[in-house]
């Protein structure tokens, strides 16, 4: 009887996934603040449009200067950490032999069925070490095109995100109408990605919808009635 193949889908870009929804939530909500509380201070279009700009030009420089950073403060943790695993290898390799074995004993194996793959696993210095950067400290190798990548991604993010609730402000003249055009149109776009980042994550994506939608219009809101309190 013939067995239909079995194909597995995994999700593997979450570092990806992770980016955008790094960059396009505070794009959207940062900008739709800011515009929300200099239309609550009554400052014209233009005035809000020029600041809007503004900000998502720091905001995305500063917010892909700090992916780029964090990428590259994991790719150094993980050379560091490997050194010393490998220095440890050479120097206290029946201290590295047992914490093999504690791996194999948290997995269930006994001594007699652990000792062939550990002796398998140490009698390579490279693969010994690949095993304890994954098992024991639970390190994954770092893309060498992850930083510049991650920039990039929560950048292009944050601007993508910033000119949704920035948009009505461009092309309506009138800033009540304009931050009602906003309002929707930010709203909308927070619940859907809300939605679509739900269903990359474990989180339910109806949930997920609702909890963005409720973080950025709470934002734009408490900046909208805090400038009409200063003003």
């Amino acid at each position: 009887m013939a067995h239909a193949e079995h194909v597995e889908k995994h999700f593997r870009a979450t570092a990806t996934v992770r980016d955008v929804v790094i960059g396009m939530s505070d794009g959207l909500t940062v900008p739709f603040a800011l515009a929300a509380g200099l239309t609550g201070a009554a400052v014209a279009s233009g005035i809000i449009v020029t600041a809007g700009l503004a900000e998502i030009a720091a905001g995305s420089i500063a917010m892909g200067l700090g992916g780029y950073l964090a990428a590259k403060t994991d790719a150094a943790h993980y050379r560091s950490e490997m050194e010393r695993e490998a220095r440890e290898a050479v120097e206290l390799p029946e201290v590295e032999r047992e914490e093999v074995a504690g791996v194999f004993r948290g997995y269930g194996l006994t001594p007699e069925q652990a000792a062939p793959v550990i002796a398998a696993i140490c009698s390579d210095q490279k693969r010994w070490v690949d095993f304890m950067m994954r098992f024991e400290l639970g390190l994954e190798e770092p893309d060498p095109a992850r930083a510049g990548w991650s920039a990039g991604t929560i950048a292009a993010s944050y601007i993508v995100g910033g000119l949704v609730p920035l948009a009505p402000y461009m092309l309506l003249h009138d800033v009540r109408t304009a931050l009602a055009s906003s309002i929707c149109v930010t709203l909308l776009a927070l619940f859907a990605f809300g939605y679509v980042k739900g269903r990359f994550t474990t989180l339910s994506p109806w949930r997920g919808a609702v909890q963005t939608v409720f973080v950025g219009g709470l934002a734009a809101a408490a900046a909208f009635f805090i400038a009409r309190m200063i003003q």
